[in-house]
């Protein structure tokens, strides 16, 4: 007996410790971003590509392998996605273009998505017992929690101490440890081959979702394939996914229950959880942008700024609980929403000057508000899901989570980059060659200006820069403020009350 407590915990140990691993990857290159751009030189477009072509590969792919592992086994999948993972990790840390950074990011993306739905499926076979698997279940996702939060202050350190790459390999000596451990430790799970698996689905969703943040970035700016072509893909990116919606609802085993999303309550809390994460991870980028390249924050002081925001998140996490059970569920949601958009407010009337105070006191309340609405989506979504289909629920949640990350950099990404191109008008002394390169994004433009050799002429460059990407940045915290808004008010009106129910619906804990 005390041998199987021993390898059950291990397990758990095992499967949290690559889950951290996945989590930090998705937020690490936030604080990099400065760094990254003076070494490899990319566009706007390939920048965001670079930040967020893992969690766009990961979200599509999470149900693909998830139901793969069904079938096959868990076990393999996890093996596989190490070995991706850190091969993908070695590629990443010594990419020499901002095309083989991508792909290398994307592949990433595919062994994240091998491991993450494995790791929550084998807690659930390993621990039997329903109590041990609750516990086990919240230290997963404080986990989850945690990892992203840290991941701006790991980049950080290993940025300023090391270089950019080292973000990328950091993961290669861990993940030659864990191999073996795993190897020796990780159950095998039962194989269901007879099992139906759509590879069409999985085309479908991955390629639509692909295609329309592809269109979505491009539509900003029209670099590489011009504004109407982008449009088009953008079309064929909803078109794609138009007919995966269609295809699952005629399939008898589909790769995604669409029938899950009837429950207006269901509906209501995936959307509330892909907004929260869209409005958090994209707003996150920009704010790591403007504590390095326009308070001039050193990457380590940056990363230490925003450690109101990861211990807010991680307080936020724990107290959800308590806050669900006194105030009921739509309270609960709408509240968080709402404290992280009045949180998000203050940034409207920020200029160039330092303000550490309203700083920290902002980080915290988004942490805090973003954390907290996340819990009660996630208690509505499992609570409107019939226990036949709750993992499918949990599956949908996990790309939901990862959706909102990907489409957040996109379309918060693109329209800062839209503002602020024609925010930063011409530099006397500056060649206008260089003019369109420091339009490319404030990082681009800090680089040129260290590049002019003209002390006075790279300042006012810079200054200029900081002018035009605070102005995009308040475009871009107005729309995610409106959003937040909006989705508070959504949930107070859809998320529906248990039958008979005159006071909010409490949630045992």
């Amino acid at each position: 007996m005390r041998e199987r407590r021993v390898n059950r915990w291990s397990v758990l140990v095992l499967l949290c410790f690559s889950l951290l691993l996945i989590a930090v990857d998705a937020t690490v290159l936030h604080i990099a971003v400065p760094a990254l751009t003076a070494a490899l030189e990319p566009s706007a477009v390939q920048l965001l590509w670079i930040i967020d072509s893992y969690s766009l590969v990961v979200a599509p792919l999470l149900i693909t392998f998830g139901t793969l592992g069904d079938r096959y086994g868990r076990r393999p999948f996890v093996l596989a996605g190490y070995v991706v993972f850190g091969l993908a990790s070695l590629s990443a840390a010594f990419a020499g273009s901002p095309l083989a950074l991508i792909v290398s990011r994307a592949f990433l993306g595919v062994g994240g998505a091998m491991i993450m739905p494995a790791t929550l499926s084998i807690i659930r076979q390993v621990f039997a017992d329903r109590r041990e698997r609750a516990i086990a279940l919240g230290v997963w996702s404080a986990v989850a929690a945690a990892g992203a939060a840290v991941g701006p202050l790991v980049g950080g350190v290993l940025v300023e101490h090391l270089w950019w790459g080292a973000v990328f390999l950091i993961n290669v000596p861990l993940l030659v440890i864990l191999l073996p451990v795993a190897v020796r430790i990780l159950p095998p799970s039962p194989r269901r081959p007879d099992q139906p698996w759509d590879a069409t689905s999985a085309a479908l969703s991955t390629l639509g979702i692909l295609a329309v943040a592809f269109g979505l970035k491009e539509a900003g700016t029209g670099h590489t394939i011009g504004r109407d072509a982008s449009i088009a893909v953008l079309l064929g990116g909803v078109a794609l996914l138009v007919w995966f919606v269609r295809r699952q609802r005629r399939l008898a085993v589909p790769l995604l229950d669409i029938r899950l999303f009837r429950q207006r309550g269901f509906s209501t809390g995936v959307a509330c959880v892909a907004l929260a994460i869209f409005a958090l991870v994209g707003l996150e980028l920009m704010l790591a942008q403007y504590l390095q390249l326009v308070l001039g924050l050193s990457p380590t002081g940056a990363a230490v700024r925003m450690l109101p925001l990861m211990v807010a998140a991680v307080v936020g996490g724990l107290a959800a609980a308590h806050v669900l059970q006194r105030a009921g569920v739509r309270a609960t949601i709408s509240g968080g929403l709402a404290l992280t958009a009045l949180s998000l407010t203050p940034v409207l009337t920020w200029g160039t000057e330092p303000h550490p105070v309203v700083l920290t006191l902002c980080f915290v309340g988004i942490g805090f508000g973003v954390e907290v609405a996340l819990l009660g989506a996630s208690d509505v979504i499992m609570a409107s899901a019939p226990e036949a289909r709750a993992g499918g629920a949990a599956a949908i949640e996990e790309t939901a989570y990862e959706l909102g990350a990907g489409l957040g950099i996109a379309v918060l990404g693109t329209i800062t980059t839209i503002i602020y191109a024609p925010a930063l008008g011409t530099v006397a002394g500056v060649p206008e060659r260089l003019m369109a390169q420091a339009r490319e994004s404030l990082a681009s433009a800090a680089h040129v200006a260290h590049e002019t050799g003209d002390g006075a002429t790279g300042e006012t460059l810079l200054s200029a820069a900081r002018t035009a990407f605070v102005t995009a940045l308040h475009s871009t915290v107005l729309v995610s403020v409106a959003m937040l808004a909006l989705t508070a008010l959504a949930v107070a009106v859809f998320i529906p009350r248990p039958p008979g129910a005159e006071e909010p619906e409490r949630v045992p804990v």
